[in-house]
Protein backbone atom coordinates (compact mmCIF):
# COMPACT_ATOMS: atom_id res chain seq x y z
CA UNK A 1 0.00 0.00 0.00
CA UNK A 2 0.89 3.60 -0.43
CA UNK A 3 1.86 4.64 2.52
CA UNK A 4 3.21 1.03 4.10
CA UNK A 5 5.61 1.86 6.47
CA UNK A 6 4.79 5.13 7.16
CA UNK A 7 4.60 5.65 11.33
CA UNK A 8 2.26 8.39 12.72
CA UNK A 9 1.32 9.20 16.06
CA UNK A 10 -2.60 10.71 16.27
CA UNK A 11 -3.16 12.44 19.69
CA UNK A 12 -7.11 11.57 20.04
CA UNK A 13 -9.63 13.80 19.00
CA UNK A 14 -13.08 14.45 17.94
CA UNK A 15 -13.76 14.00 13.91
CA UNK A 16 -11.54 15.70 12.11
CA UNK A 17 -8.09 14.83 13.34
CA UNK A 18 -9.08 11.36 13.54
CA UNK A 19 -10.63 11.37 9.71
CA UNK A 20 -7.38 12.44 8.95
CA UNK A 21 -5.46 9.40 10.85
CA UNK A 22 -8.21 6.76 8.85
CA UNK A 23 -7.31 7.82 5.80
CA UNK A 24 -3.88 7.50 6.30
CA UNK A 25 -4.07 4.09 7.86
CA UNK A 26 -6.52 3.17 5.30
CA UNK A 27 -3.14 3.72 2.94
CA UNK A 28 -1.14 1.21 4.69
CA UNK A 29 -0.04 3.94 7.36
CA UNK A 30 1.01 2.45 11.28
CA UNK A 31 -1.42 4.66 13.13
CA UNK A 32 -0.70 5.08 16.64
CA UNK A 33 -3.89 6.92 18.42
CA UNK A 34 -2.97 8.69 22.41
CA UNK A 35 -5.64 8.20 24.76
CA UNK A 36 -5.75 10.21 28.40
CA UNK A 37 -5.67 7.92 31.04
CA UNK A 38 -9.26 6.83 32.32
CA UNK A 39 -10.86 8.11 28.59
CA UNK A 40 -13.71 6.33 26.90
CA UNK A 41 -14.09 6.62 23.70
CA UNK A 42 -16.89 6.74 20.82
CA UNK A 43 -14.61 7.06 17.67
CA UNK A 44 -15.83 5.22 15.35
CA UNK A 45 -12.98 5.96 12.44
CA UNK A 46 -10.47 4.05 14.13
CA UNK A 47 -10.07 1.26 11.20
CA UNK A 48 -6.41 -0.09 11.43
CA UNK A 49 -5.13 2.03 13.85
CA UNK A 50 -3.36 1.05 18.05
CA UNK A 51 -4.27 2.66 21.07
CA UNK A 52 -1.73 3.44 23.79
CA UNK A 53 -2.49 5.10 27.08
CA UNK A 54 -0.23 8.26 28.05
CA UNK A 55 -0.52 10.83 30.88
CA UNK A 56 0.90 13.67 28.94
CA UNK A 57 1.44 15.50 32.03
CA UNK A 58 3.09 13.03 34.11
CA UNK A 59 7.31 13.57 33.39
CA UNK A 60 7.94 10.11 32.41
CA UNK A 61 4.91 9.88 29.93
CA UNK A 62 6.25 13.22 28.57
CA UNK A 63 9.14 11.70 28.32
CA UNK A 64 7.46 8.80 26.42
CA UNK A 65 5.55 10.91 23.98
CA UNK A 66 8.91 12.75 23.03
CA UNK A 67 10.51 9.33 22.65
CA UNK A 68 7.69 8.03 20.36
CA UNK A 69 7.51 11.40 18.36
CA UNK A 70 11.17 11.27 17.77
CA UNK A 71 11.07 7.89 15.73
CA UNK A 72 7.72 9.24 13.78
CA UNK A 73 6.95 10.75 10.64
CA UNK A 74 3.79 12.00 11.26
CA UNK A 75 1.72 13.63 13.90
CA UNK A 76 -1.46 14.49 14.36
CA UNK A 77 -2.77 17.12 16.47
CA UNK A 78 -5.96 18.22 17.43
CA UNK A 79 -5.93 20.95 20.00
CA UNK A 80 -6.67 24.36 20.19
CA UNK A 81 -3.71 26.47 20.11
CA UNK A 82 -1.08 26.57 22.84
CA UNK A 83 -1.80 23.18 23.98
CA UNK A 84 0.94 21.17 22.85
CA UNK A 85 3.40 23.67 23.54
CA UNK A 86 1.88 24.29 27.22
CA UNK A 87 2.57 20.03 27.26
CA UNK A 88 6.25 20.75 26.05
CA UNK A 89 5.66 19.08 22.65
CA UNK A 90 5.51 21.89 20.32
CA UNK A 91 6.93 21.81 16.73
CA UNK A 92 9.39 23.77 17.73
CA UNK A 93 10.94 20.77 19.93
CA UNK A 94 11.02 18.44 17.10
CA UNK A 95 11.82 20.30 13.99
CA UNK A 96 13.94 22.76 15.89
CA UNK A 97 15.06 26.15 13.90
CA UNK A 98 17.83 27.90 12.48
CA UNK A 99 19.79 27.73 15.20
CA UNK A 100 18.75 24.77 17.53
CA UNK A 101 18.51 20.80 16.03
CA UNK A 102 15.08 19.45 16.38
CA UNK A 103 14.17 15.55 17.93
CA UNK A 104 12.86 14.73 14.42
CA UNK A 105 13.26 16.78 11.82
CA UNK A 106 11.62 14.77 9.84
CA UNK A 107 8.38 14.80 11.03
CA UNK A 108 5.73 15.96 9.56
CA UNK A 109 3.62 17.80 12.54
CA UNK A 110 -0.01 18.03 11.20
CA UNK A 111 -2.28 20.68 13.06
CA UNK A 112 -5.84 20.95 13.15
CA UNK A 113 -8.09 24.11 14.51
CA UNK A 114 -11.36 25.23 14.04
CA UNK A 115 -10.82 28.88 13.42
CA UNK A 116 -7.45 30.59 12.15
CA UNK A 117 -5.01 31.18 14.24
CA UNK A 118 -5.07 35.05 13.27
CA UNK A 119 -7.86 37.47 13.62
CA UNK A 120 -10.78 37.73 16.22
CA UNK A 121 -12.15 34.35 16.38
CA UNK A 122 -8.85 32.31 17.42
CA UNK A 123 -9.42 31.76 21.05
CA UNK A 124 -12.82 30.67 20.43
CA UNK A 125 -13.78 27.21 21.33
CA UNK A 126 -16.63 26.24 18.51
CA UNK A 127 -17.93 23.38 16.13
CA UNK A 128 -18.69 22.57 12.52
CA UNK A 129 -21.66 24.69 12.51
CA UNK A 130 -19.29 27.52 13.76
CA UNK A 131 -16.47 27.17 10.95
CA UNK A 132 -19.36 27.25 8.18
CA UNK A 133 -20.95 29.99 9.14
CA UNK A 134 -17.99 32.19 9.19
CA UNK A 135 -16.67 30.47 6.10
CA UNK A 136 -19.98 32.39 4.49
CA UNK A 137 -20.65 28.69 2.71
CA UNK A 138 -23.69 28.52 4.91
CA UNK A 139 -25.57 31.74 4.10
CA UNK A 140 -25.56 30.45 0.66
CA UNK A 141 -26.81 26.68 1.85
CA UNK A 142 -30.78 25.83 0.98
CA UNK A 143 -33.22 26.01 3.86
CA UNK A 144 -36.02 27.69 4.43
CA UNK A 145 -37.01 31.39 3.21
CA UNK A 146 -35.71 33.01 6.57
CA UNK A 147 -32.54 31.13 7.37
CA UNK A 148 -29.99 28.19 6.05
CA UNK A 149 -29.56 24.49 6.76
CA UNK A 150 -26.67 22.76 7.34
CA UNK A 151 -25.46 19.10 5.82
CA UNK A 152 -24.48 17.58 9.28
CA UNK A 153 -20.95 18.18 10.33
CA UNK A 154 -19.33 17.00 6.77
CA UNK A 155 -18.34 20.19 5.59
CA UNK A 156 -16.21 21.98 8.16
CA UNK A 157 -15.24 19.26 10.43
CA UNK A 158 -14.58 16.32 7.62
CA UNK A 159 -14.19 18.15 4.17
CA UNK A 160 -12.84 21.28 5.23
CA UNK A 161 -10.97 20.22 8.55
CA UNK A 162 -10.32 15.92 7.98
CA UNK A 163 -9.62 15.69 3.89
CA UNK A 164 -7.07 19.11 3.88
CA UNK A 165 -5.35 17.39 6.85
CA UNK A 166 -4.76 14.61 5.10
CA UNK A 167 -3.80 16.10 1.79
CA UNK A 168 -1.31 18.75 3.32
CA UNK A 169 0.46 15.76 5.69
CA UNK A 170 0.81 14.23 1.64
CA UNK A 171 1.99 17.19 0.01
CA UNK A 172 5.12 17.59 2.97
CA UNK A 173 5.71 13.88 2.44
CA UNK A 174 6.06 14.67 -0.55
CA UNK A 175 8.45 17.43 -0.47
CA UNK A 176 10.51 16.02 2.55
CA UNK A 177 11.20 13.34 -0.10
CA UNK A 178 13.35 16.18 -1.90
CA UNK A 179 14.61 18.00 0.96
CA UNK A 180 14.79 15.45 4.05
CA UNK A 181 13.13 18.02 5.92
CA UNK A 182 9.55 17.53 7.57
CA UNK A 183 7.19 20.59 8.20
CA UNK A 184 4.21 21.97 9.77
CA UNK A 185 1.04 21.61 8.38
CA UNK A 186 -1.67 24.42 9.32
CA UNK A 187 -5.26 23.57 8.59
CA UNK A 188 -8.18 25.70 10.35
CA UNK A 189 -11.57 24.32 9.22
CA UNK A 190 -13.09 28.19 8.58
CA UNK A 191 -9.87 28.10 5.76
CA UNK A 192 -10.20 25.09 5.12
CA UNK A 193 -13.87 24.95 4.19
CA UNK A 194 -13.98 28.71 1.84
CA UNK A 195 -10.68 26.68 -0.25
CA UNK A 196 -13.25 23.74 -0.57
CA UNK A 197 -16.11 25.95 -1.50
CA UNK A 198 -13.98 28.35 -4.45
CA UNK A 199 -16.43 27.25 -6.71
CA UNK A 200 -19.90 28.57 -5.09
CA UNK A 201 -18.00 31.65 -3.63
CA UNK A 202 -16.36 32.51 -6.53
CA UNK A 203 -19.70 32.63 -8.23
CA UNK A 204 -20.88 34.51 -5.43
CA UNK A 205 -18.80 37.49 -6.01
CA UNK A 206 -19.45 38.04 -9.57
CA UNK A 207 -21.89 40.17 -10.26
CA UNK A 208 -24.04 38.60 -13.19
CA UNK A 209 -23.16 34.58 -12.22
CA UNK A 210 -25.83 32.34 -13.49
CA UNK A 211 -25.11 29.64 -10.84
CA UNK A 212 -25.15 30.87 -7.43
CA UNK A 213 -25.20 35.10 -7.77
CA UNK A 214 -29.33 35.74 -6.95
CA UNK A 215 -30.81 35.19 -3.24
CA UNK A 216 -30.23 31.64 -1.67
CA UNK A 217 -32.78 29.57 -3.12
CA UNK A 218 -33.75 31.12 -6.30
CA UNK A 219 -29.94 29.86 -7.96
CA UNK A 220 -29.92 26.27 -9.77
CA UNK A 221 -27.93 24.83 -7.72
CA UNK A 222 -29.35 25.61 -4.28
CA UNK A 223 -32.76 24.85 -4.52
CA UNK A 224 -33.69 27.15 -6.32
CA UNK A 225 -33.99 25.10 -10.45
CA UNK A 226 -37.23 22.82 -10.17
CA UNK A 227 -34.56 20.34 -12.53
CA UNK A 228 -32.11 20.35 -9.30
CA UNK A 229 -34.01 19.37 -6.49
CA UNK A 230 -35.45 16.45 -4.34
CA UNK A 231 -39.26 15.27 -4.57
CA UNK A 232 -41.01 13.02 -2.07
CA UNK A 233 -42.40 9.77 -3.76
CA UNK A 234 -46.27 7.51 -2.91
CA UNK A 235 -46.02 5.74 0.55
CA UNK A 236 -42.55 7.78 1.47
CA UNK A 237 -38.95 8.10 -0.24
CA UNK A 238 -37.79 10.56 -1.89
CA UNK A 239 -35.57 11.02 -5.41
CA UNK A 240 -32.96 12.81 -6.60
CA UNK A 241 -33.44 15.33 -9.45
CA UNK A 242 -29.74 16.63 -10.99
CA UNK A 243 -30.73 17.37 -14.80
CA UNK A 244 -28.65 20.39 -15.12
CA UNK A 245 -27.21 19.97 -19.06
CA UNK A 246 -30.32 20.39 -21.48
CA UNK A 247 -29.63 16.95 -22.80
CA UNK A 248 -30.17 15.69 -19.28
CA UNK A 249 -33.45 17.77 -19.18
CA UNK A 250 -35.35 16.92 -22.21
CA UNK A 251 -34.43 13.04 -21.43
CA UNK A 252 -35.77 13.67 -17.61
CA UNK A 253 -39.03 15.94 -19.17
CA UNK A 254 -39.74 13.29 -21.29
CA UNK A 255 -39.50 10.06 -19.24
CA UNK A 256 -41.46 12.02 -16.59
CA UNK A 257 -44.27 13.40 -18.78
CA UNK A 258 -45.07 9.58 -20.83
CA UNK A 259 -44.77 7.75 -16.70
CA UNK A 260 -47.61 10.28 -14.81
CA UNK A 261 -51.15 8.94 -14.84
CA UNK A 262 -53.45 9.50 -17.95
CA UNK A 263 -54.77 12.94 -17.66
CA UNK A 264 -52.80 13.86 -14.86
CA UNK A 265 -52.80 17.62 -14.74
CA UNK A 266 -52.84 19.49 -11.36
CA UNK A 267 -53.57 22.46 -12.19
CA UNK A 268 -56.99 23.72 -14.09
CA UNK A 269 -55.81 25.62 -17.02
CA UNK A 270 -53.81 22.16 -18.44
CA UNK A 271 -50.61 23.72 -18.14
CA UNK A 272 -47.82 21.04 -18.40
CA UNK A 273 -43.67 21.68 -18.14
CA UNK A 274 -41.45 22.00 -21.71
CA UNK A 275 -38.38 22.32 -22.50
CA UNK A 276 -37.99 25.79 -21.93
CA UNK A 277 -39.58 25.90 -18.33
CA UNK A 278 -36.35 24.91 -17.02
CA UNK A 279 -34.63 28.15 -17.97
CA UNK A 280 -37.54 29.99 -17.84
CA UNK A 281 -37.24 31.10 -13.99
CA UNK A 282 -40.73 32.99 -14.35
CA UNK A 283 -42.25 29.21 -14.78
CA UNK A 284 -39.80 27.73 -11.37
CA UNK A 285 -42.62 28.30 -9.08
CA UNK A 286 -45.65 26.20 -11.20
CA UNK A 287 -42.85 23.90 -12.32
CA UNK A 288 -41.66 22.83 -9.38
CA UNK A 289 -45.56 22.23 -8.23
CA UNK A 290 -45.74 20.19 -10.85
CA UNK A 291 -43.13 17.96 -10.52
CA UNK A 292 -44.04 17.79 -6.49
CA UNK A 293 -47.48 16.45 -6.91
CA UNK A 294 -46.38 14.11 -10.35
CA UNK A 295 -43.65 12.53 -8.31
CA UNK A 296 -46.53 11.78 -5.08
CA UNK A 297 -48.50 9.60 -7.84
CA UNK A 298 -46.24 6.72 -7.42
CA UNK A 299 -43.61 5.20 -5.24
CA UNK A 300 -40.10 5.50 -5.39
CA UNK A 301 -39.50 2.14 -6.52
CA UNK A 302 -41.74 2.79 -9.60
CA UNK A 303 -39.70 6.24 -10.62
CA UNK A 304 -36.61 4.42 -9.70
CA UNK A 305 -37.31 1.91 -11.96
CA UNK A 306 -38.59 4.90 -14.74
CA UNK A 307 -35.41 6.35 -14.34
CA UNK A 308 -32.67 3.97 -14.27
CA UNK A 309 -30.15 3.34 -16.73
CA UNK A 310 -31.22 6.54 -18.31
CA UNK A 311 -29.36 9.46 -18.77
CA UNK A 312 -32.29 11.72 -17.13
CA UNK A 313 -30.04 11.91 -14.10
CA UNK A 314 -32.48 10.62 -11.20
CA UNK A 315 -31.55 8.53 -8.56
CA UNK A 316 -33.36 7.60 -5.30
CA UNK A 317 -32.44 8.73 -2.15
CA UNK A 318 -30.92 5.57 -0.30
CA UNK A 319 -31.22 5.39 3.74
CA UNK A 320 -27.80 4.85 5.32
CA UNK A 321 -28.65 1.23 5.40
CA UNK A 322 -29.58 0.83 1.83
CA UNK A 323 -26.20 2.70 1.24
CA UNK A 324 -24.37 0.04 2.98
CA UNK A 325 -26.00 -2.45 1.02
CA UNK A 326 -24.76 -1.26 -2.08
CA UNK A 327 -21.69 -0.76 -1.21
CA UNK A 328 -21.16 -4.12 0.56
CA UNK A 329 -20.78 -2.19 4.01
CA UNK A 330 -19.01 -0.20 5.67
CA UNK A 331 -17.95 2.62 3.39
CA UNK A 332 -14.79 1.45 1.54
CA UNK A 333 -11.74 2.86 1.35
CA UNK A 334 -11.40 5.61 -1.71
CA UNK A 335 -9.85 6.76 -4.37
CA UNK A 336 -8.47 2.94 -4.88
CA UNK A 337 -4.98 2.96 -6.48
CA UNK A 338 -3.97 -0.07 -8.70
CA UNK A 339 -1.50 -0.87 -11.30
CA UNK A 340 -4.46 -3.43 -13.01
CA UNK A 341 -6.85 -2.42 -15.01
CA UNK A 342 -10.26 -1.58 -13.32
CA UNK A 343 -11.56 -5.01 -14.55
CA UNK A 344 -9.12 -7.42 -12.43
CA UNK A 345 -9.05 -4.65 -9.25
CA UNK A 346 -11.37 -6.24 -6.47
CA UNK A 347 -13.34 -3.91 -4.27
CA UNK A 348 -11.41 -4.65 -0.73
CA UNK A 349 -14.55 -5.35 1.90
CA UNK A 350 -13.91 -3.68 5.10
CA UNK A 351 -16.91 -4.55 7.71
CA UNK A 352 -16.94 -1.62 10.42
CA UNK A 353 -15.21 -2.24 13.51
CA UNK A 354 -17.12 -0.14 15.90
CA UNK A 355 -14.87 1.69 18.91
CA UNK A 356 -11.11 1.26 19.56
CA UNK A 357 -10.86 0.80 23.56
CA UNK A 358 -8.37 3.22 24.69
CA UNK A 359 -4.77 1.45 25.33
CA UNK A 360 -5.86 -1.46 24.00
CA UNK A 361 -2.54 -1.93 22.54
CA UNK A 362 -0.28 0.02 25.18
CA UNK A 363 1.66 -3.40 26.06
CA UNK A 364 2.19 -4.23 22.29
CA UNK A 365 3.44 -0.49 21.38
CA UNK A 366 5.68 -0.30 24.69
CA UNK A 367 7.49 -3.56 23.59
CA UNK A 368 7.81 -2.36 19.85
CA UNK A 369 9.50 0.70 20.83
CA UNK A 370 12.40 -1.66 22.65
CA UNK A 371 11.26 -1.27 26.44
CA UNK A 372 12.36 -4.10 28.37
CA UNK A 373 10.14 -5.22 31.29
CA UNK A 374 11.84 -2.98 34.01
CA UNK A 375 11.37 0.26 31.68
CA UNK A 376 6.98 -0.85 31.15
CA UNK A 377 7.03 -1.25 35.02
CA UNK A 378 8.68 1.81 35.82
CA UNK A 379 6.19 3.69 33.86
CA UNK A 380 3.03 1.88 35.14
CA UNK A 381 4.88 2.77 38.91
CA UNK A 382 5.29 6.38 38.02
CA UNK A 383 1.38 6.84 36.58
CA UNK A 384 2.64 7.33 33.25
CA UNK A 385 -0.03 4.90 31.69
CA UNK A 386 -3.05 6.03 34.00
CA UNK A 387 -3.00 5.65 37.40
CA UNK A 388 -5.53 2.80 37.13
CA UNK A 389 -2.99 0.45 35.60
CA UNK A 390 -0.40 1.40 38.92
CA UNK A 391 -0.06 -1.33 41.35
CA UNK A 392 2.34 -1.06 44.77
CA UNK A 393 5.91 -2.05 43.69
CA UNK A 394 8.53 -2.67 45.54
CA UNK A 395 12.02 -1.18 45.13
CA UNK A 396 12.66 -1.06 41.01
CA UNK A 397 15.78 0.26 39.44
CA UNK A 398 15.42 3.30 37.45
CA UNK A 399 15.64 3.12 33.77
CA UNK A 400 15.81 5.57 30.97
CA UNK A 401 13.55 5.31 28.33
Amino acid sequence: MALAGLKVIEFAGLAPGPYAGLVLADNGASVIRIDRPSATSNDVLCRGKRSIIIDSKNPSGKELLRKMISSADVLIDPFRPGVMERLGLGPELFLGGDTKKGLNEKLVYARIVGFPRTGPYKDMAGHDINYLALSGVLSMLPGSSSKPTFPLNLLADFAGGGVMCALGILLALIQRGTTGRGQVVDVDMVSGTRYLASFPLIHASLPDSLMLGGQRGTNPLDGGAPSYSIYSCKGGGWMSVGCLEPQFFKAFLGLFLDSLPPGFSPFGDQWKPNFQSQVNRSEWPKFYEYLEKGFLTNTREYWTNVFHGTDACVAPVLSPVEADELDAGAPAVHPRVSILPKSQKSKPALKSIGTLRPGLHTEEILRELGLNDIQRARLVADGALGEELRRPFGVIPQAKL
